[in-house]
């Protein structure tokens, strides 16, 4: 989905595509990075929300109420994407996904917790740490109907450490809200996703804007969702769509079975980061 300057906009607009996917079946959906703002670090502070002590007043964060709201009318669980966040003790910010199940309750806080920080001499220079404080904690997250799903947020793609984590708590799915650009987005946005679906074997979401010429971030767009094969079973292209996936515990046990890294794997020669040993 694309985001305008207005946030109201955003908002109501985020709630159309929402009820759209939920209408056409979905159980599970996912809005893009900073879905309620335009990207950028001069405009983080502007669009901000305080978001504790929670529940916020509506005046606080608008955006929470709007997500609980579609989150009961839509009947589905919502990740919400991320929008920038201040912490009003520390006066932090911080970007950050909220996720609320079908009755809008919110059911789980991921802060992106890798900053993007990078400078590709004559392409693309972006520091969000001039601005964010990055997260203290990985973060997943129980849907009682479905199981567990691993939350990150863009850059975090790139440290496959806390994919693995999750994966190995028994996440089926990993959820990446995320804005790539022009210059990372061809390189490595699906090649990230297909990546972190093979090493760990489960399902991944990855959730973009759509593309806006006109704004001071061009992001990639191309949304998709891989399968724990790394096949690509519904991707969009850089303009808004909506994209649908099915994905079933079948096709994890199956993939595994066929290629059984699960059991396969060395820990007397590197340690298991997730720190559940090797029955996993």
């Amino acid at each position: 989905m694309g985001d305008s300057a207005d946030k109201a906009v955003n908002l109501a607009h985020a709630r159309t595509k929402v009820l759209e996917a939920a209408k056409a079946g979905a159980s599970l959906i996912i809005l893009p990075e900073c879905f309620n703002s335009p990207y950028g670090t001069q405009y983080f502070p502007k669009y901000a929300e305080t978001l504790l002590p929670s529940p916020p007043t509506k005046e606080q964060s608008p955006t929470y109420h709007a997500l609980s709201a579609i989150a009961a009318d839509a009947k589905a669980y919502i990740v919400g994407g991320s929008i920038p966040e201040l912490e009003p003790t520390t006066k932090k910010y911080y970007n950050t996904s909220l996720v609320f199940s079908p009755t809008g309750a919110l059911i789980g806080t991921h802060r992106k917790t890798h900053l993007f920080d990078i400078d590709i001499p004559g392409k693309i220079r972006f520091k969000e740490s001039e601005v964010l404080s990055p997260g203290e904690q990985l973060t997943i997250i129980d849907l009682p109907e479905y199981g567990r799903i691993g939350l990150a947020i863009c850059y975090d793609i790139r440290f496959p450490e806390s994919a693995m984590i999750a994966a190995r708590k028994g996440a089926f799915l990993l959820v990446y809200p995320g804005a790539f650009n022009l210059t990372t987005g061809p390189l490595h946005w699906s090649l990230l996703g297909r990546a972190r679906a093979v090493d760990n074997q489960v399902y991944v979401a990855l959730c973009s804007p759509a593309r806006d010429m006109n704004a001071t971030y061009h992001a990639w767009g191309h949304s998709l969702v891989a399968n724990p094969s790394a096949e690509i079973l519904d991707e969009a292209a850089e303009e808004e769509t909506i994209v649908y996936a099915d994905l079933n515990d079948e096709t994890i046990e199956n993939t595994r079975k066929g290629i059984p890294i699960y059991s396969q794997r060395r820990f007397d020669l590197y340690p298991d980061v997730s720190g559940e040993g090797s029955h996993s």
